[in-house]
Parts: C-alpha cells; sequence; structure tokens
C-alpha cells in the first residue's frame, strides 16, 4: 500500500503497488499523455538520506539508459525532486513477466531446450552490459523474467559495477563466482558463471553447490567438482566450460558463451530447438496467469518486476541484498576478504581460509535489525544476496564513503527537477505488443491448371501481429511433402481478425502431389502444419 502524502513522479498516474522492500518499493503507473503503463521503482526515504545510495540509485538509471537491446529493461526517465518531501524514482518499462524463480518453484525444472532458450535470452541481455563495459555481478533466477511468449529478460543493475573495478563482496552467495568470494576485479566471466549455475538449477531443480552457510558454499564454489554429471549430457560442455573455477577457462565474455550455447544447442536438439524451447516456456508461463503485473493481483511485499538491493549499507551491519540484515555481519564478510585475499596472496588454500574465516565468525541469520526484505520466492537453500560494497581495506566501522564511483555512462544524465505541474522529459515509448500462438492450420486447393491456393487459420491471443510464412512443395509421395518448390510467402496475421489468410502459388514442379506447410513467428503450441492435394492432370495407375 502506498504510504500517504509520498512523494510520486509528475505526470504518471499511480495504479497499484507491485512490491516493496528495504530499498524502497515499485509500483505501476500509467503515463497520464500517453496512457503507457510502466514501472516506477521509487527509492526509500531512509536510503534517500544517504548519498552514497543515491549516487548507486543514479548510476543504475545510466546503466539502464546505456544499454540499447530489448533484452534488457529499457530506462524512460529518472526524477528527483530535492525540495519537501523529495524524492528519486527510476521509471522503465514495465515487462509483463513472470521471475524465472517463480517457474522453477511451480515446474521444479525446466526440459533441456526450454532451459537454453532462457539463458540465451538473458546471455542477450548480459551482452549488452559487457559490451559496454558493465558486469552485472548477481545473475540468477529472480532477476530473469520470462514474458508469455516464453521470451526472458534480465533485470536489476543495482549492484553492477565497471569491468575492473574492486567494489569488494557482492552477489548471491549460492550463484558467486570463486573470484567475487574472493573479491577480485569485476569480470564477466563472473557473470558467465552465475549464468551457468542458474542454467544448472533450470535442467536440474537444483542449484549446482548445496552448501548449508556462507562457509560450506565458499569453499565448495573454490574447490569442489563441477557437477557436470548431474545435468544432461549433451549440454554438459556448457556447464563444465561456464562453471570452472578459473576464469579463463570460461567463455571471455556472454557474447562468446552464446555462440558455444547455439553450437551445443544445434548439434543435440536440431535446427527448431528454440522455436521448441520458447513454446514450453510460454506454456510453464501460462500455469502462472496471476503473477503477471497485467493480472491485477495484490502486492506480495516484493516484486519481480524490477527489484534493486543499493549497495553501501549502514555501519555496523551487514546487507545480503532482499534477505534482511544481519547485525554485525561486517566483520564477518571482512573475515572472509582478509581470509580469502590471505589465499590469493600464497596462504592457505581458499576453501580452506573461507572455512576458518566462517569458523570464527557468526553464519546465523538471527541477530537484530530492520524487517526482512524478501526476495521474490524464498529457497529453503541459502541464496540471499551479499551486497555490501566493503572493499578489503575497509574497516567494520567504516561508513558508506562520501565519494562513491557510480558507473558512467554519456548516454543518460539523470536529471534533478523540482515539483512541477507538467510531466517530466518526454513521453516514454509504448511497450512492446506480445501474441503467443496457440496453434496454426493450413489447407491446400488446386484453383488452375498449375495455381494452387492456401488458406490458414492461426489461434492467438495477445495484441502483437503475427508472421506466417508459407513453403511451397511438389512431390509424387502421399505423406511426404517433397521438393520445395519457389519461394516461400510471408504473410502477416493481427490476433483476433476474423478472416483466415489466403494466398495463391503457381507450381512449376512436374509432381502429381502439390504441398504446402505453416509456420508462424512466435512459434505456434503445435510447430507447424501441412497439407497435400493430388492434382488433376495426374491420373492414378
Amino acid at each position: 500500500m502506498t504510504m500517504k502524502n509520498a512523494w510520486t513522479v509528475p505526470g504518471y498516474a499511480q495504479v497499484r503497488e507491485l512490491g516493496s522492500g528495504g530499498s524502497g518499493r515499485v509500483v505501476l503507473a500509467v503515463h497520464e499523455a500517453t496512457g503507457t503503463p510502466v514501472a516506477v521503482k521509487y527509492l526509500s526515504d531512509r536510503l534517500r538520506e544517504d548519498p552514497a545510495f543515491v549516487a548507486e540509485f543514479r548510476a543504475e538509471a545510466r546503466l539502464l539508459g546505456g544499454l540499447d537491446t530489448p533484452h534488457v529493461v529499457r530506462l524512460y526517465e529518472y526524477v528527483e525532486h530535492t525540495t519537501a518531501p523529495g524524492g528519486a524514482a527510476i521509471v522503465m518499462e514495465l515487462v509483463d513477466g513472470i521471475s524465472l524463480r517463480a517457474l522453477l518453484k511451480q515446474a521444479g525444472q525446466a526440459d533441456p531446450e526450454a532451459a537454453l532458450v532462457v539463458l540465451k535470452g538473458s546471455l542477450l541481455g548480459l551482452a549488452a552490459a559487457h559490451r559496454a563495459g558493465v558486469v552485472h555481478r548477481d545473475y540468477k533466477p529472480e532477476n530473469v523474467l520470462v514474458s508469455a511468449d516464453g521470451s526472458s529478460k534480465l533485470v536489476d543493475f543495482g549492484i553492477a559495477a565497471r569491468r575492473g573495478t574492486t567494489p569488494g563482496v557482492a552477489g548471491t552467495p549460492a550463484y558467486m563466482a570463486p573470484e567475487q568470494w574472493q573479491g577480485r576485479p569485476a569480470s564477466p566471466s563472473a557473470d558467465v558463471y552465475a549464468a551457468t549455475a542458474t542454467f544448472f538449477e533450470c535442467l536440474t531443480g537444483r542449484k549446482p553447490f548445496a552448501g548449508e552457510n556462507f562457509a560450506e558454499l565458499a569453499v565448495q564454489h573454490i574447490e569442489a567438482p563441477v557437477p557436470e554429471t548431474e545435468a544432461p549430457e549433451p549440454v554438459r560442455p556448457l556447464i563444465r566450460r561456464g562453471l570452472a573455477k578459473a576464469p579463463e577457462q570460461r567463455p571471455e565474455n556472454a557474447e562468446a558463451f552464446v555462440a558455444e550455447l547455439e553450437g551445443v544447442a544445434l548439434a543435440a536438439y536440431g535446427a527448431d530447438w528454440e522455436e521448441r524451447g520458447q513454446r514450453k516456456l510460454a506454456a510453464l508461463a501460462a500455469l502462472l496467469p496471476l503473477l503477471f503485473p497485467s493480472a491485477g493481483a495484490p502486492a506480495a511485499g516484493t516484486t519481480a518486476v524490477a527489484t534493486t538491493t543499493l549497495t553501501s549499507p549502514p555501519p555496523s551491519r551487514w546487507a545480503p541484498g532482499r534477505r534482511g540484515l544481519v547485525a554485525g555481519g561486517a566483520a564477518l564478510v571482512l573475515g572472509v576478504l582478509t581470509a580469502l585475499t590471505y589465499s590469493a596472496a600464497g596462504g592457505e588454500a581458499g576453501g580452506a581460509a573461507a572455512l576458518n574465516a566462517f569458523a570464527t565468525s557468526s553464519a546465523s541469520p538471527g541477530g537484530t535489525g530492520p524487517s526482512p526484505v524478501p526476495g521474490p520466492s524464498a529457497s529453503a537453500s541459502p541464496s540471499p544476496s551479499v551486497s555490501p560494497s566493503l572493499s578489503p581495506s575497509s574497516s567494520a566501522s567504516a561508513s558508506p564513503s562520501s565519494t562513491p564511483s557510480p558507473l558512467q555512462s554519456p548516454t543518460v544524465t539523470p536529471t534533478i527537477t523540482v515539483p512541477t505541474t507538467t510531466p517530466p522529459t518526454t513521453p516514454p515509448p509504448s511497450p512492446k505488443p506480445t501474441v503467443v500462438v496457440g496453434a496454426v492450420s493450413v489447407t491446400i486447393r488446386q484453383t488452375g491448371v498449375s495455381v494452387g491456393q492456401a488458406t490458414v487459420s492461426v489461434d492467438a491471443k495477445g495484441t502483437a501481429p503475427v508472421t506466417v510464412v508459407l513453403e511451397w512443395f511438389t512431390g509424387d509421395v502421399e505423406g511426404r511433402l517433397g521438393k520445395a518448390d519457389g519461394a516461400a510467402d510471408t504473410l502477416t496475421y493481427q490476433p483476433g481478425a476474423a478472416a483466415p489468410l489466403v494466398k495463391t502459388h503457381t507450381f512449376s514442379g512436374t509432381g502429381c502431389y502439390w504441398g504446402v506447410r505453416a509456420t508462424t513467428r512466435p512459434a505456434a503450441g503445435n510447430g507447424s502444419s501441412t497439407s497435400q492435394v493430388f492434382i488433376r492432370r495426374c491420373t492414378i495407375s
């Protein structure tokens, strides 16, 4: 529920709250000038009083504004009001999707083709970030959204960092690369590791390492063998490469990993693997209709739309993201950093050092602190986000740095505005329409000596147009399409249209059977439809 007298971004009509947590809240709103639905992320009043948190919030806006890809949530505008009551907000694309975590909670695990599709989509979002010199650092199922058509999108760049910087330990323990535990410089290969850990969870229904506390997880991620044999055999090369302990043994960035993924998928599952996988993802998403923002369900205390955990926690507190805060945890993190840094300098083995650090520190989630900030989906295994950006040289009592280093991007510069009665900046673009194709069917008949006519029916729900591709064939065997006859035709179907699509084709082949195959983009639930006709000039012998 929205707080009374709370500041709201001018020019937007607030509809309802999608979720909230310690860092703020996300609301569904409508841009009054265009009617475009958007998601607005408000920084909490408590964090807005800290300049370091505000700087990180601005940095996230800059980063989103610099990424031009359909696989990452889009920024519309960033607004700050500096006079009472004041506020800071990121206005972004409303993704009508549900988190991969919610899908896995419902289904347990995914088919390999579906897992490959969701991995590829979000990796393409990562690739755009890597090309911009940005490392996400918190890739996990909660931060991957799946739309109704089975496409996926990456969200939450709240703890992202510039490549090569050393912002300290940050991420979600169940998905953190060995070098993240060691506080080493941020690198794209760490994102590849986290993406592979998520891929493994999609395939098997469990995380790659099942440590019961941070000490065990640290040891396992740094030293334990990669559990590749638990994954389906055809995709084990991806697991083995992506979860390699040494960064140089993994694909160097998300773009390189996508290339390897496509090669493995094509060899193992054939040319149509992506269409089948997307249909399977869409089918899983269809089982959870009430979780989509468009369904109008009440807020559940959190959101999978675009939540953010900011760095630089208050003194003497450790903020493990959306799972809550643990008093006195700064000393724990510093213990791990000290031990692991010592290991890197030639001391104890990394895992042993981590275990020693945890053996002398309290790792229980007890203690006092603000109310927990729940994640999109609770998990029995430990997967809280480690989001303090405490560097190895920080002290346990140090306050957040007065000179934070937010991400720099020349593309979008946050604007600080004063209260106004007119909508700020330009209207945001309309969100991309979506469509789900249930089935396609086609029939063919002869209308002339060498002319055939195909009639196509499409069962689709949504607002986006459907592309229909017709391929023509001639042959002499019933039930086999034969050889391709001429170029394929591309038609467009608008969902809700009463009339079927009709297309004629002049055949040049000599076969007695004319055939046609209809496929759609996005792929239909039944894949494709074919039809044949025995032409009149042929006689049955």
